[in-house]
């Protein structure tokens, strides 16, 4: 029976949780060095006590950076069984957290099945489910009835949830004041304003705020304070409505934490370079230091069709300067539901961009691979170069489509191989090209 509700409750009491342990493990840390980061609130580990199949994972300060992978159907995509393809694909490659953001129908069934087989962070947006898990329209939905809905998905064993809960009056009127080109790009941020406007209430996830952490505490869900105004383009980056719900966010994370909810603080977006770093340090800054989730952040905006890169290059930037957790964007963002290809493509330069940044960031043995990597391209041992991959399957795949007539040298350079004359030279031997020897 466990004495504790949250693993934030059990850390500021002295508790080391079983995923405490494993995730002290895995990011070669002292477990009491990690009890101290859980309970003030700069370390966050998902793990709603219902998702019994969990391998935890901490998000935050002094640990490796993490990524997310986007999936769910929706009303134009519907097939589940691709959905899983792409469940099947995320868990191959490494990711640490899995978003279901299905927004067409019942999707309570998938969400079953994913939580029961991933041994990844499961994550949600509520406010996606709302129409099609109460069958109402959204002018008919109540505050009560959106909290039916986070208390559905806490029951089912959702390790984190989205929740726009900074979007209220007060930000939305620096919104208004200030105007976008792009305005309110966010899905779930613009139902909210949509709702708020039409009603004439109160952000409901900020009006009943209190009420949505007691269900998350109950299942020990992480909440995840999403950024409803981030900017959509790089114009918009850095703007008063952007800065005003990061204001609010700071607010809540520490309300969160008074009542032992672990707290996510969500961040951009679309962003210019020569901003991230310092609106990384703003977001530590305003939200205490809070574990910082990003999408992106996205550097240019003529890039459809290859914004996994775009992406790539901001959240590399973005990881080196203090995020924790990198939400993946796929080749298709801003053109249609990502196919299983996709999500690879998507997956891959996300942890390009998260290793990267940890080598950056000095984390524990992140350097470690890339050492063994160096050695085997010195010794030219394709199979070992091939282990050390991220991607081995299309290492492989390239250096075989153009097969070299010696295997101690690649198709580029052939016997012209820097290294291979290299390693000769220091062995002593002599380098020839237009004679055998």
């Amino acid at each position: 029976m466990r004495k504790y509700s949250t693993q934030m409750e059990a850390a500021k009491n002295g508790i080391l949780t079983p995923e405490m342990e494993t995730v002290a493990k895995k990011e070669s840390m002292a477990p009491e060095k990690l009890m101290e980061l859980v309970a003030c609130g700069q370390v966050a580990i998902p793990a709603n006590k219902n998702h019994t199949t969990l391998s935890a994972e901490g998000i935050g300060t002094g640990l490796k950076t993490k990524i997310n992978v986007n999936l769910g159907i929706s009303g134009d995509c519907k097939d589940y069984g691709v959905e899983m393809q792409k469940v099947d694909m995320a868990l191959r490659f490494g990711a640490e957290a899995i978003m279901d953001l299905s927004n067409y129908g019942k999707t309570n069934t998938f969400r079953r099945e994913l939580i029961q087989k991933s041994p990844a962070m499961i994550g949600t947006v509520p406010m996606y489910d709302a129409i099609g898990y109460l069958e109402k329209d959204l002018l008919e939905i109540t505050a009560e009835d959106f909290l039916k809905v986070i208390r559905a998905h806490a029951e089912e064993g959702v390790d984190f949830m989205t929740i726009h809960a900074g979007i209220n009056r007060r930000s939305v009127e620096a919104f208004r004041r200030e105007g976008r080109k792009m305005n309110i790009v966010s899905r779930g941020g613009s139902l909210l304003f949509a709702w708020m406007s039409m009603t004439g209430n109160e952000n409901p996830f900020f009006e009943h705020y209190d009420a949505v952490l007691e269900i998350l505490r109950e299942y020990d869900v992480t909440i995840s304070l999403g950024d409803a105004l981030r900017p959509g383009c790089i114009d918009d980056s850095s703007d008063a409505g952007q800065i005003a719900e990061l204001i609010e966010l700071g607010h809540l994370a520490e309300r969160a934490w008074a009542k032992d909810v672990q707290v996510m603080i969500e961040g951009p977006g679309h962003m210019a370079m020569n901003e991230i770093a310092a609106n990384m340090a703003m977001e530590k800054r305003i939200c205490h230091n809070a574990p910082f989730y990003v999408l992106g952040p996205l550097v240019t905006d003529i890039a459809p069709g290859y914004d996994h890169i775009t992406s790539a290059i901001g959240g590399a930037i973005a990881a080196a300067n203090g995020a924790d957790f990198l939400c993946y964007v796929t080749p298709a963002e801003h053109l249609r539901l990502p196919d299983l290809e996709d999500v690879k493509e998507g997956i891959i330069a996300s942890k390009i961009a998260a290793h990267a940044a940890d080598i950056a960031k000095g984390i524990p043995h992140a350097r470690d691979i890339d050492n063994k990597m160096a050695e085997a391209r010195h010794k030219v041992d394709w199979e070992e170069m091939f282990r050390y991959a991220i991607d081995p399957e299309k290492a492989r795949a390239y250096f075989e489509s153009t097969p070299p007539a010696d295997r101690h040298t690649c198709s580029m350079c052939g016997k012209m191989c820097a290294v291979r004359t290299t390693n000769m030279i220091l062995e002593g031997k002599e380098v020839t090209f237009c004679t055998e020897k």
